[in-house]
């Protein structure tokens, strides 16, 4: 079959490899008709090579037809069109039965001190071949996949595996009362994501910051309240959201940018230094010292009132990054994050795919790209040329 595979750092191939197979009574194999490219995905492509191996199949956000099931499979049959949540989760262990399926007992990666195994993406997750391929095996077959209808496009569907329950999951962890106020740094696909869940759930007051005009637009265009950080600045970011608040600040912040956050030439310097050492040292070094860019983290520190609740939904990698915990403490702040517990959401979020769309999950992605393509998309979404928000490939 077709692939996306690592090879080193923004080197991203499609490549010919050997067809999954079931593995275990309980496997599925499902034959991937749209999968996205992710955020996180680009970690991978820039920061995280010391986790991963030449070859290594990428893709965590998948959905397809069953093609095949193991003898212990009774909840899904041949035929029947599935989204794969990124998670890996058995879905009968202690924490899955918490809603808790990103620390899923059954697939934690022990040897690594890490939650849950997930789809393509590094050793510390169990280096699960992903879903950008022509064909995925999906464990636990009866309880993860998730069975969707005939009739409207993948479109719709295929951000149940990871944006949808992400973003609902960030805007829920943040907690903000229905005539409240919320602001959401970064609108790329979980940022925006996260506005239109806000505004769904009845949160008055939507704040979106980046830097991205693109971006801005299609969120302004939705009843957004828009921030540029490239033409205001952190403090003038800071003036405005308090002049939208009653001089506040956000009831909450959603930090949906995590490690790429712009404007933290130490810590930029010291991913790229991480990318340039041995595989062994690098590793070391990541797990052993701060190497995230805290830009966001810190403004959205600065900007929340309060009292208030900061959602962390981007994704950190640093062991040791500073964190300006006298702020945190001086203002009562509560800090949620974590990987999204895909399956915990699932009821909440299929009634707003399957019931009409106001979430416009359909209309969500902005590229439709052949797999054959993924390099250049990759470099595409690096960048964030010709508006990319979301990339989505037929394989």
């Amino acid at each position: 079959m077709k692939a996306v595979t690592w090879h080193g750092r923004r080197d991203v191939r499609v490549e010919t490899v050997p067809d999954p197979r079931i593995e275990q009574p309980t496997d599925v194999i499902v034959e991937v008709t749209t999968t996205g490219l992710c955020g996180s995905d680009l970690h991978l492509y820039e920061v995280l090579g010391p986790f991963l191996d030449p070859g290594d199949v990428l893709g965590h956000e998948a959905m397809g037809v069953v093609r095949e099931t193991g003898p212990d499979v009774r909840s899904v049959a041949v035929g029947d069109r599935v989204v794969v949540p990124f998670n890996v989760s058995c879905g009968t262990c202690f924490m899955c039965a918490q809603g808790l399926q990103s620390q899923c007992e059954t697939t934690q990666v022990r040897e690594h001190g890490s939650g849950a195994a997930l789809f393509g993406y590094t050793r510390l997750y169990g280096q699960v071949p992903g879903g950008q391929a022509e064909l995925l095996r999906v464990p636990f077959g009866d309880t993860m996949p998730v069975v969707v209808p005939e009739g409207p496009p993948d479109d719709r569907f295929v951000l149940l595996s990871d944006v949808l329950p992400t973003a609902w999951q960030a805007v829920r962890y943040a907690d903000v009362p229905d005539a409240g106020s919320l602001a959401v740094l970064g609108l790329g696909p979980i940022g925006d994501m996260c506005t239109r869940i806000a505004h769904h759930l009845g949160i008055e007051t939507v704040i979106g910051v980046d830097l991205v005009p693109e971006r801005l637009r299609r969120a302004r265009e939705r009843g957004v309240h828009t921030l540029d950080l490239d033409d205001l600045g952190a403090d003038g970011v800071l003036r405005a959201a308090r002049d939208l608040t009653d001089g506040r600040g956000p009831h909450a912040v959603v930090d949906a940018v995590g490690m790429e956050a712009h404007g933290s030439p130490v810590a930029t310097a010291g991913q790229r230094l991480t990318g340039l050492l041995p595989d062994a040292l690098a590793a070391r070094l990541m797990t052993a010292v701060g190497v995230d860019r805290l830009g966001a983290l810190r403004l959205a520190v600065d900007l929340v009132r309060r009292g208030g609740t900061i959602s962390i939904s981007g994704v950190y990698g640093g062991m040791t990054d500073p964190l300006p915990l006298l702020t945190m403490f001086d203002k009562q702040l509560t800090v949620r994050m974590g990987q999204a517990n895909v399956r915990r959401w699932t009821p909440d979020l299929l009634p707003l795919l399957t019931d009409g769309d106001p979430l416009g999950a359909e209309g969500f992605a902005t590229h439709h790209l052949p797999l054959d393509e993924a390099p250049a998309a990759y470099e595409m979404f690096r960048k964030k040329q010709d508006g990319v928000v979301k990339v989505l490939f037929r394989p």
